[in-house]
């Protein structure tokens, strides 16, 4: 089991100060599940408005030829467990980054990483097109995504389908030879094919009700630029808006609060004083993504803005004026800092993610090993500078603006060993199919929700979180956030409102001298010296006939009997905190109270 080691500091100007160490205790299952949605926020940041709360801080995962992932081949269970955690591997040191958004690549070339009805299997997971890997990576990713607290978006590649007699293709025309179309030795979507905008809007619709993604990115909706456009440019754009309106639709009917997205070509059109140099999206590829955000088809961009000086910033200004409210997120070219590319200075990229924050816009690195391999060092820049406070994602309130109602109810429950929190289930009141929670931490009493500073987990599924500290030099005040699947926030539970007369005294308390300060709801402690503890007492109405022992996690270590008796034996349970709960004959369980083990 891994222990994810998180470290709050204070920034003052080049100096940090570790002010705290977390350690986050994995969940139930999986020995990484739950707990990786927490943040490494910092505490009293001195210059937390450079740190904007809501961003796009995305990063383009690639999978055709594996890339960027995966690197071994899916061809037993050993293979398919190391190709799992390579995945893993990768998702920890993106959200470590400060990362929050995966655009991964889902529809590769007519193949994919998931078991569709409509498409064979990509052959980067198991080495061999159109076979399983063993597995559904796409779930897979999906779900380790979900529990770092990141969203995951499908990332489909539209209109080619590679070489035209790659396996995809071929499997491709076999069924529908009249939307595919030849140049060179490559194959083509042809988007003035009615049947393409219906067979694409298929293929997105598939991932969208048979999978929880949080969005749709669609790559290369677009003419090829090797095509020779014979009509009126005007309808060639109408051909490629078709094409994304059948999608939108298609996807939105199902699952309204699914982002669509794009990755246009970075410069829009020619500008008044700057011109696009024959390279551009709405003139060149028929590509009209503004007006999708305008018409409400889109509700992000993800420009790929892979150039430098007056090529980049006044473009990147004109998707900012032009984006209509909606999510604009500028893609940048890290990949050219390689020396085998063009050998950019990183300072080129750090500035263009500080201009580009200035404007509101977010950022996405393409691509992911470039990152993770810190290119001249611009993962470490991440994590330490531009990224070091987590974001939330911006809210959709373009879509549904209602927030949801806040959890009722948030206790926290204190040790030597750390606190345990836990909050009741928030009100949605929006067509989403469930909240996530958001949790907020401060020393100074009151915890300010607007501070990204205060932001320690995000997105989390489950209504509790354990946070275990070896140095807890002041008690964290905890707030809590419910947030639906469009990102609005509920108004915040505060632990001041939630501990309101559940306090008691220290006379109530007959615990050690060594945890009684850190039990300020003592009321839930369960006697024990180390090798029994004191069964509580059953009310008249409980039918339970036996009593679990868990760790704050939920995982069941013992099991004991609730018929009659004062006390159970504890002598084999190490040291720790444990939620004791009744077990009735229905499976019914309640928790009694909370053993803490200090021998």
């Amino acid at each position: 089991m891994k222990r994810l080691d998180l470290h709050a500091t204070i920034l003052l100007g080049k100096r940090c100060l570790t002010l705290f160490t977390f350690f986050i205790v994995p969940t139930i299952g999986n020995a990484d599940d739950n707990f990786f949605g927490v943040s490494k926020s910092v505490l009293f940041n001195p210059a937390n408005e450079v740190y904007p709360k809501h961003e796009v801080r995305a990063v383009w995962l690639t999978t055709i030829g594996g890339i960027d992932w995966p690197h071994t081949y899916s061809r037993s269970t050993v293979s398919k467990q190391k190709q799992q955690q390579e995945l893993c591997s990768i998702l920890d040191s993106l959200k470590l980054a400060g990362v929050n958004t995966i655009l991964m690549q889902t529809r590769i070339r007519a193949t994919t990483i998931y078991p569709s009805g409509l498409e064979p299997w990509d052959g980067c997971l198991s080495g061999k097109p159109g076979m399983s890997p063993g597995y559904d990576a796409l779930k897979f990713a999906i779900d380790e995504c979900h529990r770092r607290g990141m969203e995951f978006h499908a990332w489909i590649v539209t209109i080619p389908v590679g070489k035209w007699n790659s396996y995809g293709c071929r499997k491709l025309r076999e069924r529908h030879p009249g939307i595919l179309t030849k140049i060179g030795d490559e194959g083509y979507m042809n988007p003035e094919k009615k049947g393409t905008a219906v067979y694409l809007a298929k293929i997105c619709r598939e991932i969208a009700t048979g999978y929880d993604v949080d969005g749709i990115h669609l790559d290369y909706i677009r003419y090829p630029e090797t095509w020779k456009i014979k009509i009126p440019l005007s309808s060639a754009r109408a051909n490629i808006t078709n094409i994304v309106s059948a999608i939108s639709k298609a996807v939105k009917k199902e699952r309204p609060w699914i982002k669509i997205s794009c990755s246009p070509i970075g410069k829009y059109d020619d500008l008044s004083r700057y011109k696009s140099n024959g390279w551009n999206a709405r003139t060149r590829v028929a590509q009209d993504a503004q007006q999708w955000l305008k018409d409400g088809l889109m509700d992000a961009l993800f420009p790929m803005m892979y150039f430098k000086g007056n090529n980049f910033y006044p473009f990147a200004v004109n998707w900012k004026e032009n984006s209509y409210g909606k999510i604009l997120s500028i893609g940048l070219g890290i990949y050219f800092m390689s020396p085998k590319e063009k050998n950019w200075d990183v300072e080129e990229i750090k500035r263009q993610i500080n201009v580009c924050r200035g404007y509101g816009l977010g950022h996405a690195f393409f691509r992911s090993k470039f990152f993770t391999d810190n290119l001249k060092g611009i993962y470490d820049y991440s994590c330490n500078e531009c990224n070091a406070l987590p974001a939330l994602i911006p809210p959709m309130t373009w879509v549904c603006s209602t927030r949801p109602k806040s959890p009722a109810k948030l206790d926290v429950y204190r040790n030597v060993a750390g606190d345990y929190i836990e909050w009741d289930e928030g009100v949605d009141m929006s067509d989403g199919n469930y909240l996530t929670y958001n949790v907020y931490a401060s020393v100074n009493g009151k915890t300010d929700i607007t501070n990204p500073a205060n932001l320690i987990a995000t997105r989390l599924m489950d209504r509790h979180i354990a946070i275990s500290s070896t140095k807890h030099p002041c008690m964290l005040t905890y707030a809590v956030t419910a947030m639906d699947r469009y990102g609005n926030e509920s108004e915040p539970i505060t632990e001041v409102m939630a501990i309101s007369g559940n306090t008691v005294t220290d006379d109530h308390c007959n615990i050690s001298s060594e945890t009684k300060p850190f039990l300020p709801f003592c009321k839930t402690a369960i006697e024990n010296d180390g090798k029994c503890m004191v069964i509580p007492q059953k009310e008249n109405n409980l039918d339970a006939e036996y009593l679990t022992v868990e760790t704050l996690q939920g995982t069941i270590i013992a099991i004991r009997s609730f018929n009659g008796g004062t006390s159970a034996d504890i002598s084999q349970i190490p040291d720790g905190i444990y939620v004791i709960r009744s077990l009735g004959k229905k499976g019914i369980s309640h928790r009694l109270g909370f053993l803490a083990i200090k021998r």
